[in-house]
């Protein structure tokens, strides 16, 4: 039609690429490339000099257009059905749009780093963007086949990886979600032409100061299930790219930190054992530093390697805070914000805390056979890294053409926020006594429901309870 949106088209820049070249899921229909030759169901073409909208709006247009009438009668009776074409599109009428926007995955997106993620490019990128963040139970990557199913129903413009198995799992969990699922999903973004981003973990790294991207560790039998099997993914991603031409790009983390995990782990581990008063004594020395990943700034970061593909096709970044942290200045300032006393200003050698540790294995296995259930905290196995200095380089991140637009947010001033989020969930859960914010007094809807049941029923059935006053008109 000449409109010039074509993928290199003179008004491609300025308008943006038609529609219906970028969907892919009605490729190879009616010979066509991406929707080429059916695009009368695609939203959002600019037809007649004038952006067009659903199906539903543009069909009287489309059946004037030369081009459809050209492709019905080339077609015949080989021509797909309007019904046939749109169930391919997913409904379009259940995500409004879709055709017009980029589409994309994220595995994992039940986690404190999906979870940011999601909520990014959903609410804070442009509008041109979806994701779907499908959950285990609809896409577990141990199933090939429930990879595969979902990846021909969606057909996404882009793949974000950052499932993890838990830290403590067996050998084949570990190996099926972290290495072969990774794996899996790969092959897939490799099939489909579609960028693939992939977060690893600073476990795949020696202990040791200012650590580069290549300073990986190599693969023994003696790494634990988690540090093997980030770094086989690494190695057989980095191998897809040289020899089969997969476009990845790698985001290396350190120690994560934010808020909304509903999962105490990593540092909220942390910042549990203190809350909770179970951590008597320093589990470290000082002077021992770690680097610190926040979970805020890595979703523009992921939008920019997106966005530029040239240069960060194939690479791997290590993304932490310019600044490491010290554990035991961070100890002692989460102490100080809870107004604690433990743990005592005592530094438990590593031999004898990992004697301590060895004996509370024992003692758990013996209370097993016993009918007593007791987990160790997962992070434990890495205790060694408690005394040892690990602090990733970010120069190669600092050389690329995205710049940290918040600097100066560490984990030290994110610290009061994160801690009354977590501590007042922990309270809400009963998890913990050590937090005194008092959440239920008689004004609250908690404190109804404690105190007085039978006005809060009354309050709700009338329609007249504070908290659902913004439903009563339905949504508008």
């Amino acid at each position: 039609m000449k409109c010039g949106r074509g993928p290199k088209g003179a008004k491609a820049k300025k308008l943006g690429a038609c529609p219906a070249a970028r969907e892919k899921r009605l490729d190879r229909i009616h010979g066509g490339i991406n929707s080429g030759r059916a695009c009368w169901v695609v939203a959002g073409t600019y037809c007649g000099g004038t952006a067009q909208g659903s199906h539903a709006k543009k069909q009287l247009a489309c059946k004037r257009c030369d081009f459809y009438k050209k492709v019905h009668s080339e077609e015949g009776n080989s021509i797909e059905s309007t019904n046939s074409l749109l169930n391919r599109l997913k409904d379009t009428s259940s995500r409004l749009d879709i055709t017009t926007k980029r589409l994309g995955i994220i595995i994992g997106s039940s986690g404190l780093l999906g979870g940011a993620l999601m909520h990014y490019f959903n609410t804070k990128t442009s509008g041109n963007i979806e994701v779907l963040g499908p959950n285990s139970k609809r896409l577990s990557l141990r199933q090939p086949k429930d990879i595969k199913r979902y990846f021909q129903k969606y057909r996404p413009d882009f793949l974000i990886n950052c499932a993890i198995a838990p830290l403590d799992s067996d050998a084949q969990l570990t190996l099926e979600t972290n290495y072969l699922g990774a794996v899996r999903l790969a092959k897939l973004a490799m099939g489909q032409k579609i960028p693939y981003i992939h977060f690893s973990s600073a476990a795949v790294l020696p202990m040791g100061g200012n650590l580069t991207e290549e300073d990986i560790l190599p693969i023994s039998p003696t790494l634990s299930n988690y540090a093997k099997s980030k770094l086989l993914a690494e190695k057989t991603l980095q191998y897809m790219h040289e020899t089969q031409g997969l476009d990845y790009s790698i985001v290396r983390l350190a120690v994560v930190y934010g808020n909304h995990d509903h999962k105490i782990q990593g540092f909220q581990r942390l910042l549990f054992s203190i809350a909770d008063q179970s951590m008597p004594f320093m589990l470290s020395k000082p002077g021992i530093r770690h680097s610190y990943s926040n979970t805020k700034k890595v979703p523009p970061f992921v939008n920019h390697i997106l966005e530029n593909r040239d240069e960060f096709t194939g690479q791997a970044y290590n993304f932490v805070d310019k600044e490491p942290v010290e554990l035991v200045a961070l100890i002692k300032a989460i102490k100080v914000y809870l107004d604690v006393k433990a743990p005592r200003e005592i530094y438990v050698p590593y031999p004898l805390a990992k004697t301590g540790q060895t004996f509370l294995k024992w003692l758990i296995r013996r209370l097993g056979r016993l009918g007593v259930e007791i987990r160790l905290p997962a992070e434990l196995q890495f205790m060694k890294s408690f005394y040892e200095t690990q602090t990733l380089s970010i120069e190669k991140l600092e050389k690329s053409s995205y710049g940290d637009q918040q600097p100066e947010v560490t984990v030290f001033t994110e610290l009061t926020s994160i801690i009354y989020y977590y501590l007042l969930r922990w309270k809400h859960l009963n998890r913990i006594n050590t937090f005194n914010e008092d959440i239920q007094d008689s004004s609250s809807p908690a404190g109804e429901f404690l105190d007085s049941p039978e006005t809060l029923l009354e309050a709700i059935n009338k329609y007249s309870h504070k908290p659902l006053e913004d439903y009563e008109a339905g949504f508008k």
